[in-house]
């Protein structure tokens, strides 16, 4: 009898196991398809619909300089650092120039010489003239001493150029801003040795200066969108590295020809920003934004709920939604106008408040219904597609 009883309790604590995963099972099938269902309906609404194309590039400065010495010397006088601002004709570094300077004096000291010998020569030429005239010495002397005369001359020449030479190149020692700038770089020091930019590696950098008010963006702008985008344009832009910052630029030159940029083929765009946030740097990445089409407070649809039908008499693709009528669902055409990515302008069709279907009601329905009078075809759901005007109908998708 004891071993009856516990096989009947081992029974009963089986059964009972059996029943409870049971129902485990049924609760975790019913949360799973409720976690399953989606939303298949949607109420009409006003809203502002916007469509812009988006697009990323690198900010660089509108203008850029490598400044290197163009004579060769070293480095006596470096006023600047990285990251100092310099107005336009301000010193930005000197050579020693005491090489120049004794040349240069030595030059004129030749200039002077040459002169004195012109004066006798000149002299000489004169007395020579009046000889001859006089038949006093023979026409032999009298040429010898025009020459001489003006070889003098030619002398002075060569050394005056000699003379502006070494002027020019004692210019060149003092180096200043070509325009207001900010210094970027500075890989040198003062007593550096530096060659010229006329050797054959182009010469030292000195500096690297950039003009930081004005900047710019490189974009690759892909092929299908760039049809959307012309000069002067304006967009907006965000700096990835400064949240929240909203700039407006320019369009400035877009490139007539594509190039592949990461796979991707596109147009180069430059994008002018002026009078920019100090925050903004050059290297910066900048996202793009460039509007399309735009509408304010219209009625909208979702895009899932706009339907599309080729008619076969019109020969024309045609947009239908499927509306809420009491227990029944009934088929409206429709007008589209501006769409995004998420929702579409109703010109005609439907008012907001009404109740439409997410799906096609005609294919969920068990039992097919017949197709509006002179219609027939094939539809398809969630096929409005960004439009690029608000009187330009969405194209199908």
């Amino acid at each position: 009898m004891k071993a009856l009883g516990t096989l009947l309790f081992i029974a009963a604590l089986t059964v009972g196991g059996w029943f409870f995963w049971q129902k485990k099972q049924g609760a975790t099938q019913a949360e799973a398809a409720a976690g399953n269902a989606r939303t298949t309906t949607a109420e009409i609404a006003t809203r502002d619909i916007r469509f812009a194309v988006s697009a990323a590039g690198e900010i660089t400065p509108a203008e850029q300089v490598s400044v290197r010495p163009e004579v060769n010397g070293k480095i006596e006088l470096l006023t600047v650092d990285v990251g100092d601002s310099v107005l336009k004709d301000k010193l930005l570094f000197k050579l020693d120039d005491r090489e120049l300077q004794t040349e240069k004096q030595s030059q004129e000291t030749a200039v002077a010489r040459t002169k004195l010998e012109i004066e006798q020569a000149k002299r000489n030429y004169q007395r020579s003239q009046e000889l001859f005239e006089g038949k006093l010495i023979s026409q032999e002397l009298f040429e010898d001493s025009r020459t001489a005369f003006e070889l003098s001359k030619n002398s002075l020449d060569r050394a005056q150029r000699s003379l502006e030479l070494v002027l020019e190149r004692l210019k060149k020692t003092v180096v200043n801003a070509p325009f207001d700038c900010t210094v970027l770089t500075r890989p040198v020091s003062i007593g550096q040795a530096v060659s010229g930019s006329g050797g054959f590696n182009s010469g030292t950098e000195i500096l690297s200066i950039a003009n930081l008010n004005d900047l710019i963006i490189n974009a690759h702008i892909n092929q299908a969108d760039v049809t959307r985008l012309k000069v002067e344009q304006e967009v907006e832009v965000a700096v990835e590295a400064v949240t929240g910052l909203k700039i407006v630029g320019k369009v400035e030159r877009i490139a007539p020809q594509a190039t592949i940029k990461n796979n991707i083929k596109g147009f180069a765009a430059r994008i002018l920003l002026k009078n920019v946030d100090r925050r903004v740097r050059p290297g910066m990445t900048a996202n793009i934004s460039i509007p399309v089409a735009s509408a304010d407070n219209v009625v909208a649809a979702p895009l899932a709920a706009v339907f599309t039908e080729f008619n076969q008499e019109s020969k024309q693709q045609e947009r239908f939604a499927w509306v809420k009528a009491g227990a029944e669902w009934e088929r409206r055409p429709i007008t589209i106008g501006v769409s995004d990515y998420f929702f579409a302008e109703v010109t005609s069709g439907l008012k907001p408040g009404e109740v439409v279907s997410l799906e096609d009601r005609a294919k969920s329905a068990s039992k097919k219904p017949e197709p509006a009078a002179g219609k027939v075809g094939t539809t398809s759901g969630g096929a409005a597609s960004p439009a690029t005007s608000r009187s330009q109908q969405a194209s199908t998708r």
